[in-house]
């Protein structure tokens, strides 16, 4: 008789910190595996704690609680398919990161992560003690091999679980999202797989945690590198993955595979899925942000509506004398096309008092940034005051471009707990309005249609604190910073190599000190999505005080 084998692929959102409602969580899903006949369920990576603990897991009150609930989540489930689950091992003073096997009321085995990342977002050297290659575990008449994470980035551990007898290999993972990082996955898990001949489940988490975006698109490979399924990415998905015998050895049936999104897809919901899930998992429900009739406001307020819907999303215009009438009545469309609340609330008479107490000590000095400044930090100031009043959460609107060069007033415009498009250079947030505009989703709350208007899109950019004033007074034009600083930031490229790809290098030199001389404003700055592997802060970290320039 044919061997069959159901595992049930749990690709969820846990919270981190949040032990007993991660464990219930699984629970839940233990009991849809159960009523489907499954053999096993899997959970992803460190999922009892949710991923990623940063230092909290070194805590190690903290780790015992978490070995705490996965004991007990073997004992309330006892009766039924075997568990697979993520979370810490404190032994022998060491403290690992393992994939605990509950059957029958016990901890069956665990296995240990070999390898552990040291690069971009991670430092699981910082936290964790690696632990050698772990074999292969029995679930009824399966062996199933488990590289966690990293340890299938590498060819050592997969090849030695098949050595020793392992069957199929299950990775559980908490690969964060970035641009066209599902591909580099792909890859390197095909290349496993052909190594090894064996199926793989490569299995992924979804949700947001601080500025990491964890985007699902988990995977099931047969030898060869055939796709059997492809869950979806960002959205909580149960899928049941039946394995059957063959000649050959076990094999995955085939079953669903969601179509990828294009990387413009997958990025704008990585936008609402981090801004959904950092309202959400701090508690609160409601945002608030100045809408000022330009671009980068209407798209933050765009992405707060599909993330929360326009109901929780509160939006307020705050003018001064140098606030167009075509900004106000451009944040007025943006707000009526959404559905969001709109509030005015004039800076004027703030502004007045201000300049009223400066007055005695400015007295012969020139007006110059000093004035624009305290137009901004009148704003922040208004935001602020209504965000304690209200309980809602102040979303900060810079792009990247502007993050990058510190066009932007700390204690001002900065001001805000979470900034959803903090790794979005300018030009792409042009694209990602006209996509925004063109498409929508099932996760979108907000209306479809086009709910920033063209002429938002189209207009030159200007913060509006001077007479006519345009960003390009002050900076390149924005393909040109942003190509400037895709080299300098994402690529690490020296001067002398922007100028032999056709920049001006004076340009390039300016670009470079704003850079430079902006990584304390950076450091005050609110957390955003990660997009990319250069991200401001875990990915990219450079001293505040720094006087070295490239010379080149």
């Amino acid at each position: 008789m044919t061997q069959r084998f159901r595992l049930t692929l749990a690709q969820l959102n846990p919270t981190v910190g949040a032990l007993d409602a991660n464990a219930q969580t699984a629970r839940r899903v233990w009991g849809e595996a159960k009523a489907a006949g499954a053999d096993m369920v899997a959970f992803t990576e460190m999922f009892v704690t949710g991923y990623q603990t940063q230092d909290l897991v070194m805590k190690p009150a903290f780790a015992r609680a978490a070995m705490a609930a996965v004991e007990a989540l073997a004992a309330d489930c006892a009766d039924g398919p075997v568990i697979g689950i993520g979370g810490p091992l404190l032994d022998g003073g060491q403290l690992y990161n393992v994939y605990y096997i509950l059957d029958g009321g016990r901890i069956a085995s665990v296995v240990k992560k070999h390898h552990l990342p040291n690069e971009m977002v991670f430092d699981e050297k910082r936290l964790f003690t690696p632990a050698d290659i772990s074999g292969p575990y029995r679930v009824g008449p399966l062996r199933i091999g488990t590289p966690i994470c990293e340890d299938a980035w590498h060819e050592d551990v997969a090849e030695a679980q098949a050595e020793s007898g392992a069957q199929i290999l299950l990775v559980p993972n908490g690969s964060p999202y970035s641009r066209a990082r599902h591909d580099t996955r792909l890859g390197l898990m095909v290349s496993r797989v052909v190594e090894t001949g064996l199926p793989m489940v490569y299995l992924n988490m979804v949700g947001g945690q601080d500025d990491q975006v964890f985007d699902g698109t988990s995977f099931v490979l047969n030898p060869g590198g055939q796709l059997t399924h492809l869950m979806p990415g960002f959205l909580e998905t149960i899928t049941h993955v039946d394995f059957v015998e063959t000649a050959d050895g076990w094999r995955a049936e085939d079953g669903e595979k969601t179509p990828l999104a294009d990387d413009w897809e997958r990025d704008y919901h990585a936008m609402v899925t981090g801004t959904r899930d950092y309202l959400h998992k701090s508690g609160f429900k409601r945002v608030l942000l100045g809408l000022s009739g330009g671009i980068d406001s209407a798209i933050v307020a765009t992405i707060a509506a599909d993330a929360l819907g326009p109901q929780n999303v509160h939006c307020l215009m705050l003018p001064s004398e140098y606030t167009s009438a075509h900004s106000l009545e451009d944040a007025a469309a943006v707000a009526k096309a959404l559905g969001t609340k709109l509030d005015t609330v004039p800076i004027s008479g703030a502004r007045a008092a201000v300049t009223e107490a400066l007055a005695p000590l400015f007295t012969g000095l020139a007006p110059d940034v000093t004035e624009e400044n305290i137009q901004s930090r009148l704003r922040g100031l208004l935001l602020m005051a209504i965000s304690n009043k209200t309980g809602a959460m102040l979303l900060t609107t810079g792009n990247k471009s502007e993050m990058a060069v510190g066009y932007a007033t700390i204690y001002g415009d900065m001001n805000g707990g979470y900034n959803p498009i903090k790794d979005l250079y300018k030009t792409r947030v042009f694209e990602t309005c006209r996509w925004r505009n063109a498409n929508h989703r099932p996760w979108m709350l907000a209306p479809e249609g086009t709910v920033i208007p063209p002429r938002v899109i189209d207009k030159p950019p200007s913060a509006e604190l001077r007479e006519d004033q345009k960003d390009e007074d002050s900076l390149p034009p924005y393909p040109v910073l942003d190509a400037i600083l895709e080299g300098l930031v994402e690529r690490e490229c020296s001067v002398a190599d922007l100028v032999a790809e056709g920049f001006e290098r004076e340009t390039i030199k300016k670009v470079e000190h704003l850079l430079m001389i902006s990584e304390w404003k950076r450091f005050q700055s609110a957390p955003g999505t990660r997009l990319t592997t250069r991200a401001f802060w875990l990915d990219r970290r450079y001293p505040m005080v720094n006087r070295w320039r490239d010379p080149s």
